[in-house]
């Protein structure tokens, strides 16, 4: 199925969901081409922005879109913060990783179900460009979804490299989309208590981003289904209200994690140790256990938000954590 063109591949869609999609799917077909004839925008090469990657989930397709990858430096200064340097150091050195540097990608999902073409978050947005982030949109259109497709927007959280992508030139970017919200993570980033705080970047991000948006929002708690097929799971401590999603089709499931763990060796390996953007660090801990139990005992792909790209593997039981184990060709099968 992967190896299809893009024509194909929107045929085969349309044929599978019927006459009501089938106009949506031309339209991305034909969308695609033309973004393709004018030629990818150049961008910085520490960057992954604009690729996507897909595969089918029962009769669902499942697309990968890099919104791009930011280098930084010090990895211990963000990951496993209660550790000694030279422990994180070890750790990755293990795992033939540079122990001075690190690289995070931002993977959002489309999940096209055949009623609904629903996006999970939408990257850094305008403000991360000049750095090779906010990438997402043209990785939609490359991947044959113009912004007028995505019918629904999901929010796995509310940190800025997951909801700036929301607001584009000052309006919506997906302006036939309804949207999906935490009422607990809304609750907490609007509240102005934020301010004075140290949240009061993410309030004032979401005002901007978010908050606008609320009128078209359906706002979920734990267990609620998002869409045929799509399960909210709480998962809460990364940020307050931070969710995780299971998406089914034919006997065939997927868990979307989005920040439980941030780090494919460090937050796995060592889901116990502090990373410094969870926001309730022990909270942040349980969840990472309880939710990679789930995953490496159901032996169940994942797709993780900065995992490497195209961020889908699986977590095997290791230790006291887990192995991160890239998905090569089963889900191309």
């Amino acid at each position: 199925m992967h190896g299809f063109s893009l024509g194909r591949r929107a045929l085969f869609a349309a044929t599978a969901i019927g006459a009501l999609a089938a106009p949506l799917i031309m339209k991305r077909a034909a969308f695609a081409q033309d973004a393709a004839g004018k030629g990818a925008k150049e961008t910085p090469k520490a960057t992954t922005g604009g690729k996507s990657s897909s595969f089918k989930l029962g009769d669902f397709t499942i697309t990968v879109v890099s919104d791009g990858l930011r280098l930084a430096d010090k990895p211990s200064e963000t990951f496993g913060i209660d550790q000694p340097p030279e422990a994180v150091a070890a750790r990755l050195e293990k795992n033939f990783l540079p122990t001075d540097r690190f690289a995070n990608g931002f993977s959002p999902v489309v999940v096209e179900t055949g009623s609904e073409v629903v996006l999970f978050d939408t990257g850094n947005g305008e403000a991360g460009r000049a750095a090779g982030t906010g990438l997402l949109l043209e990785g939609l259109r490359t991947a044959g979804y113009p912004p007028e497709s995505i019918t629904l927007v999901v929010l796995t959280h509310m940190h800025g490299d997951h909801i700036n992508g929301l607001m584009d030139g000052g309006k919506p970017a997906f302006p036939n989309a309804r949207y999906v919200m935490g009422e607990t993570e809304l609750a907490f980033w609007k509240d102005p208590a934020r301010v004075g705080s140290p949240a009061e970047g993410g309030h004032k991000a979401v005002l901007k981003n978010v908050v606008p948006l609320v009128e078209k929002a359906t706002l979920i708690g734990d267990g609620a289904d998002v869409a045929s097929g799509i399960t909210a799971i709480a998962a809460f401590g990364h940020s307050p209200g931070h969710m995780v999603f299971r998406v089914s089709s034919q006997g065939k499931d997927l868990m979307l994690t989005a920040d439980t763990a941030n780090h494919y060796v460090l937050s796995l390996q060592q889901p116990n140790w502090q990373v410094k953007f969870d926001m309730d660090k022990e909270e942040a801990a349980a969840s990472r256990r309880k939710v990679f139990d789930m995953v490496a005992s159901e032996r169940l792909p994942f797709i993780g938000y900065h995992m490497p790209f195209p961020a889908v593997g699986y977590a095997e039981k290791l230790d006291a954590g887990y192995r991160f184990v890239p998905a090569s060709y089963q889900l191309y099968l």
